[in-house]
């Protein structure tokens, strides 16, 4: 009997289990080719009849209230957090609301997700449009009950008058309404925090039913008539470019419907632009990926060829020990170095790392006369818009993104090269193409956050107080990958956790020096906040032990009283504050203080100290956030570390959705640990030696800590950032609770490379 393949889909598993609540039912299809159709392609707001106020809000004649979300959804629960806003301000019953993913479109403003701006860029600006549609309905209402439109409410999905205790619903106010004229959004009356019903509490994730039963549609889950699945053999080495290949193995791979020469970043800066290389097109991933195998490619690695990391550092760190552009300026360091009664120093070094998400990139083009559509799980729409344009050749208003679920980010999907490139093969082939990225091709060819050396030096008084403090970075900064020449650290870039960092010593210098790049550096989660945190938390842990001194009270004597830091204490011009005024945003000394205090008491820090436990404390300011965590480490039965319990306290100010909210910080210990314990790109040749998670580990299930314990502090503070601040106080929380473990300190990542 002939024996057929069968091929078990996720999604179609999934969906059936959804299903079959009686029994157990399994979704079959053979190959690629077999898959779901299509999804609707993410649409703009209902075009019928109703009450419409801008480009984020519909209410239908029927009620129906349709809010766009322009942000991408990658876990964070955005979608689940930035329309109840508006459906709070407006009084809608979100059993009849609609939640619309919005296309790429520079009418909604900036729509990167990335920088953990979502909530606090659209917390005003959402309750506005709420608010907006809110004041129209009342109106309407007024004016048909003829009374004062101060006299009436909105809420559950009607508009209410208490005095003759009359009521319409939504639907039965939006033909009068949408005749009215519509109020400057800017004037409209906010309702008071207290009526939002919704907002601050652990709202629930809208999309969760979808995600478990496997009908929401992910990247690699868009299916469109006569596609084609497209893998790329791209150089393993950035400026590099195939010399000659030999296709013919390739070709002969059955599925394998064509190769195409791709070509690689043009004008000097790679941007977001494709690598290049050789492309196998083929009628199912497993054809291209084993039509790409069977390629046989000679490369000219270009000019990066030369880097190796392992040498690089030793440059790197040669940088940081030499005097660098002067950024930040407080005192006479070097007067006070001359009278201290002690100074300490330390280097610190943290590698390349790579994203690593769940879900590896890919995106799906169709190319035709009327222009380009892309599917994509994307961080961006906007830039992929831009480019894929850019490397069609074509205005983008020939250009439709269409944003599915992102099966994580971290950065690396705000990045759309992978988007041109399913443009750029679609209209080579004439039909639908899915470019997919493998494990090993993010890994060895994505975005990398940037490898970092630095320079702590303090000065101790007879007191044993800081009485100066030098900081030197040196990284490649990410503006090299938009301009080749740059080497010196950006604004933005030192102003996460150098320009920012308050201290107490009246004598403070910082500064930046040059790094060239020979990979292409990215932004990751949290950023520079990761190595920054790492060695300013760690230095501090070493200072203490110097004086053999509670970790906790020298952290709180470092940072000084309670205030907030203006830019003249901190020795800038101006503090970059992740774009946002520092009038609105202070760097409050107070909330970091407080977290710290908060977070040594509900660990036990004394306590455990005394018991002899092994704890390490560290705090961190980014994103207009403030978090300290406390990590207790032991050893196993193999005698390598392991981490027991952690404990986060985070200042995020105002709170909408207070369960993603902890979840996001959950998150960002694991990630966190993973960047502790495992993270590591290194290169050779110029290229990346790592591969998959066999080498290139992430935290697995077996090493997540036993309780993870996280508050999170009720404030009336504006919005600050969730899903990065969690990161870059973990690795020295741990690094410092190794060194209270095995009296070893750890001044580089990861811990296991160490034999830890």
């Amino acid at each position: 009997m002939e024996q057929q393949r069968v091929v078990l889909l996720r999604r179609s598993f999934l969906a059936g289990l959804g299903l079959a609540m009686g029994g157990l039912a399994l979704g079959l299809a053979e190959g690629d080719a077999e898959a779901a159709p299509p999804p609707p392609a993410p649409s703009s707001l209902p075009t019928e009849p109703g009450l419409r106020t801008g480009v984020f809000l519909h209410i239908g004649t029927d009620g129906t209230v349709s809010i766009v979300c322009h942000r991408s959804e990658m876990g964070q629960g955005i979608r689940s957090s930035l329309p109840v806003l508006i459906a709070d301000e407006l009084g809608a019953d979100m059993a009849r609301v609609k939640i619309v993913q919005g296309d790429g479109d520079k009418a909604y403003g900036d729509q990167n997700t990335d920088g953990s701006r979502s909530v606090r860029d659209g917390y005003e600006p959402m309750r506005r449009v709420g608010a907006t549609a809110r004041a129209m309905l009342v109106a309407a209402a007024a004016k048909k009950w003829r009374v004062p439109a101060a006299e009436c409410v909105a809420e559950q999905h009607a508009v209410h008058h208490a005095k003759s205790k009359r009521s319409l619903d939504f639907r039965e106010l939006v033909a009068d309404a949408a005749k009215l004229p519509v109020p400057d959004a800017k004037t409209v009356a906010l309702r008071p925090a207290a009526e939002l019903k919704r907002v601050g509490g652990p709202l629930p994730l809208l999309d969760g039913p979808a995600i478990v039963t496997g009908a929401a549609q992910f990247g690699a889950d868009v299916r469109l008539p006569g596609m084609l699945t497209a893998v790329i053999a791209r150089p393993p080495v950035v400026g590099g470019k195939v010399a000659r290949y030999d296709g013919a193995r390739a070709l002969a791979v059955p599925g394998v419907k064509k190769l195409v020469d791709l070509p690689g970043p043009k004008g000097g800066a790679v941007g977001f632009q494709p690598l290049g290389g050789v492309a196998v097109v083929a009628d199912s991933t497993w054809a291209a990926m084993r039509g790409r195998a069977a390629l046989q490619i000679e490369w000219d690695h270009g000019a990066n060829a030369a880097y190796d990391s392992a040498s690089y550092r030793q440059a790197l760190s040669a940088a940081a020990r030499a005097p660098g552009k002067v950024v930040r300026k407080v005192g006479d360091v070097d007067g006070a170095f001359a009278k201290a009664a002690r100074t300490i120093e330390a280097e610190y070094y943290v590698p390349h790392l790579a994203h690593a998400a769940m879900e590896p990139p890919s995106a799906v083009a169709r190319v035709d006369a009327n222009g380009c559509e892309v599917w994509a799980p994307t961080q961006n729409p906007q830039a992929a818009r831009t480019e894929v344009a850019r490397a069609l050749g074509v205005g983008e208003d020939k250009v439709a993104v269409h944003v599915t679920f992102l099966g994580g980010g971290f950065g690396r999907k705000s990045k759309p090269d992978y988007c041109a490139e399913a443009a750029l093969l679609a209209r080579a082939m004439g039909a639908p193409v899915r470019v997919q990225w493998t494990r090993e091709d993010d890994v060895q060819s994505g975005y990398f956050h940037s490898v970092s050396a630095q320079y702590l030096k303090a000065g101790l008084d007879a007191d044993g107080k800081v009485s100066a403090w030098l900081h030197r970075t040196a990284f490649p900064p990410i503006p090299s990958t938009f301009d080749g020449k740059v080497k010196t650290p950006s604004e933005n870039e030192l102003g996460l956790g150098v320009l920012d960092l308050a201290l107490a010593s009246p004598n403070v210098r910082a500064e930046a020096c040059d790094a060239p790049a020979h990979v292409r550096i990215g932004w990751l989660r949290s950023v520079c906040n990761i190595f920054h945190a790492f060695a300013v938390q760690s230095f501090i842990d070493e200072i203490a032990h110097a004086r053999q001194a509670d970790p906790r009270e020298v952290l709180l004597e470092v940072l000084g009283p309670a205030r907030k830091a203006s830019p003249a204490e901190l020795g800038v011009q101006k503090v970059p504050n992740y774009g946002a005024p520092i009038e609105q945003h202070p760097v409050d000394v107070g909330r970091l203080r407080h977290v710290i205090e908060r977070v040594t008491e509900i660990s036990g820090w004394a306590a455990a100290r005394k018991a002899g436990r092994a704890v390490g404390l560290a705090a961190h300011r980014s994103f207009l956030t403030y978090v300290a965590v406390v990590a207790a480490v032991s050893k196993d039965a193999l005698g390598k570390v392991q981490v027991d319990e952690v404990w986060l306290v985070a200042d995020p100010g105002t709170v909408v959705n207070l369960d993603r909210v902890r979840s996001q910080m959950e998150g960002a210990v694991v990630f966190g640990m993973s960047i502790a314990l495992h993270g590591a790109i290194t290169v050779k040749g110029g290229a990346v030696e790592q591969t998959n998670f066999r080498d290139y580990p992430v935290v697995r299930s077996t090493e997540v800590p036993k309780r993870i314990h996280v508050e999170i502090v009720k404030s009336d503070a504006p919005p600050g950032g969730v899903g990065e601040p969690g990161v870059p106080p973990v690795a020295p929380a741990i690094a410092n609770a190794v060194f209270a473990l095995t009296k070893t300190r750890a001044r580089e990542l990861p811990l296991r490379r160490l034999g830890l």
